[in-house]
């Protein structure tokens, strides 16, 4: 009986019994409880959910039957790489006709002038436009089985998407042309394509041509101008015999002598692009649609289910045309009937242009991604804004290790929402590539700015991209698995140590997005193309056991010391420039010394405030010159150094601080940020020789 009643009295309460307990609360705690109650089934309701992958993130790629240790994505069909996504969209004139017709014709180039909003063109008005210049041009004489080269000497703005889709219209071939690259390389350029026309933006870059042909036998007979011009330029044009003419004459001779689109195929040539290589003349990869088109269907496939374009999606335009990773990027918005505004030339103004654009879509450069990073955290001035940003930002850190992608958390209401205003308070789809990417400014900027962003991998030679990170996987420190369109495999580099059976070795590519050669140029073509189709891109790569790929040295900068050692110095100076203070590093060395040196580029907004904490001031140009400070930069390299795994021999004796940075503009980096080592070997020959000679071994 004690048992039963024990039991009675442990009983759930039941319903009645509920409403009295209930009853005899106080309103406080009854209030209390209902607003637990809300705040509970809110959070239910709202709480952020992990985005699904589209592939189990500990295998993103896998090995191929075969021996040769060759890995595929794990989104290919069986093991043939993607060609195309849309049936419909086989060419590059394809995807924009394709556009058309997805966009309903609304619009779809834009530009602004200075304090105004943007003017948008239609894709009928571009598709007009096009048609009327690439009929010019025939009737000009060019066809696609002779003269079907075309330069396009501009920056980015809707004239240079127009002559660049008059081409693809009527089987022509763009040829890009750098203003960065001197006139010694446009000339060769232009020789080496014979090209015969031209189109350009401004006057100057008219006068640069006629510099560059200027009395000697060329191959240039049309000059197409896209603003005004006046009558000395055209007389100077015609002392060259060129002739000098505006664009919207070109369209209305165009649109009086009307031809029928005559569209490319596949395996035609699309486009010639001249890489600016860091030692000799540049080298015209040929890309052809099929090439463009299998790029551009294995980011869609990529991006798909949790990132796919619509009509609705902007893209600010501001990397160079010229490049192959703005030609993509432009390529997949186009075919999904987007809209693309172009910056208004000056990078300056990319804030501003940024904020009335209002895009979804911006690809970066690391270059840009340090800035934003070190604004940032130099507006944090305070210790308690400081410990705010690292707090917040491990927060959102946290939640993107578990899959969560968001912009309205109560850190980005709080903290964030300055950040992502200044990119236009929009931007859902990012993607960094051209050069590596420090992973702590990655994982920082991906959490703060709380959209998808993808870091890819490759070079002109495979198009664009080769890899690219999956949805979901927002980690930090590898460029992720193969592209659906291409394979990748492992050669051994045993001269430094690097074996494919230990997955590391030098990254070889081949798919259809692999180019087709060097124009003109058999022996660089067998350089780079190997006669089973693969493509040696000379980086060095190691498979994660995930099956991402992480990039950790370069094959073809590598030298060796006096006592025999190999050295890669890139790799070194992607460990340098870990050291906060350190914006730039070139490290030299030869087999004529038995160590290496560097030179140190400061970052000026940071240095001051490093100074200062050490009880050193003065004037940046000061601080350069000051040893107490070279001395504690070069002990933070070491420190770096050992902490990355260099060996004794891998790391730097001494150190020069150089107050300029490194820029296209000084001729010591390519267009696409790359050093020029050996014009950097050249323009600090004497302070290397100092540094050697105070060196005591």
């Amino acid at each position: 009986m004690q048992a039963q009643d024990l039991l009675r009295q442990l009983r759930m309460p039941e319903l009645g019994d509920m409403r009295q307990i209930m009853r005899c609360l106080p309103t406080n705690t009854l209030m209390g409880m209902g607003a637990f109650a809300a705040v509970t089934t809110y959070w239910y309701a709202t709480r952020p959910r992990a985005l699904k992958p589209p592939c189990d993130l500990s295998l993103q790629s896998m090995e191929m039957e075969g021996g040769e240790y060759i890995r595929k994505s794990v989104l290919m069909e069986g093991d043939k790489p993607m060609t195309h996504f849309y049936s419909d969209a086989q060419t590059m004139y394809e995807v924009f006709q394709r556009g058309i017709h997805m966009s309903s014709n609304g619009p779809c180039l834009g530009s602004r002038k200075p304090n105004k909003p943007y003017e948008w063109l239609s894709y009928q008005e571009v598709a007009d436009k096009a048609e009327y210049l690439g009929s010019a041009l025939l009737h000009r004489g060019h066809s696609k089985d002779s003269d079907k080269f075309i330069g396009v000497f501009a920056q980015n703005r809707p004239e240079w998407t127009v002559a660049e889709l008059a081409c693809y219209t009527y089987s022509l071939v763009c040829v890009p042309l750098y203003d960065t690259l001197g006139t010694e390389a446009i000339s060769y350029t232009i020789d080496k394509a014979t090209i015969a026309t031209v189109v350009c933006d401004v006057p100057d870059k008219a006068k640069l041509i006629l510099d560059c042909v200027s009395g000697r036998k060329h191959s240039i007979r049309i000059i197409i101008l896209v603003e005004p011009f006046d009558a000395d330029l055209v007389a100077r044009g015609q002392e060259c015999g060129i002739e000098i003419i505006s664009m919207k004459e070109m369209e209305a001779i165009g649109k009086a002598n009307h031809k029928k689109p005559m569209p490319p195929t596949p395996d035609d040539l699309a486009l010639v692009c001249f890489t600016s290589g860091t030692t000799g003349n540049p080298k015209g990869a040929m890309i052809t649609h099929r090439n463009v088109i299998s790029n551009c269907a294995a980011f869609i496939k990529i991006t798909e289910v949790h990132c796919a374009l619509s009509r609705n999606d902007i893209h600010m335009s501001y990397l160079p045309l010229a490049h192959m990773f703005e030609r993509v990027v432009e390529g997949v918005v186009l075919c999904h009937g987007g809209r693309i505004g172009y910056f208004q030339g000056d990078i300056r103004l990319l804030m501003d242009d940024l904020k009335t654009l209002r895009p979804t879509v911006f690809p970066v450069v690391p270059r840009l991604l340090n800035r934003m990073f070190d604004k940032i955290f130099g507006q944090a001035n305070t210790p308690l804004k400081r410990w705010l940003l690292d707090f917040a930002s491990r927060r959102k850190e946290a939640e993107l290790r578990s899959g969560v992608v968001r912009q309205d958390s109560m850190w980005d209401k709080l903290i964030f929402r300055k950040v992502q205003a200044s990119l236009g308070g929009r931007v859902r789809l990012m993607i960094t590539g051209a050069a590596p990417v420090s992973p702590t400014v990655l994982t920082f900027l991906r959490a703060a700015l709380g959209c998808q962003f993808y870091e890819g991998y490759g070079q002109t030679e495979c198009t664009a991209g080769c890899t690219m990170s999956m949805p979901g996987d927002w980690t930090a420190g590898h460029v992720g698995p193969p592209l659906p369109c291409n394979i990748l495999k492992l050669v051994d580099v045993s001269e430094m140590n690097y074996f494919a059976a230990n997955g590391e070795g030098e990254v070889c590519v081949k798919g259809p997005n692999v180019f087709q050669g060097y124009l003109k140029d058999e022996e660089k073509t067998l350089e780079a193309l190997d006669k089973d189709g693969w493509l040696h891109t000379g980086d060095i790569g190691k498979w994660l056991p995930n099956g991402t790929l992480k990039i950790v040295d370069r094959k073809k900068h590598i030298f060796k010391l006096a006592q025999g050692e190999y050295i890669a110095p890139e790799k070194i100076e992607i460990l340098y420039m870990r050291s906060d203070p350190v914006a730039q590093a070139f490290v030299h060395g030869d087999s004529l010394q038995a160590c290496l040196v560097a030179i140190i580029v400061p970052d000026s907004d940071f240095l001051p405030g490093w100074a200062k904490k050490r009880g050193l001031e003065g004037s940046f140009i000061e601080l350069c010159k000051n040893k107490e400070l070279k001395d504690a930069i070069l002990e933070d390299l070491v420190r770096l150094g050992k902490e990355g795994g260099l060996k004794s021999f891998e790391q730097v004796k001494d150190i020069t601080l150089y107050p300029e940075m490194f820029s296209v503009q000084n001729g010591l980096l390519t267009p696409t940020l790359k050093s020029k080592r050996n014009e950097l070997r050249n323009f600090f020959r004497e302070q290397i020789n100092q540094l050697y000679s105070t060196i005591k071994m």
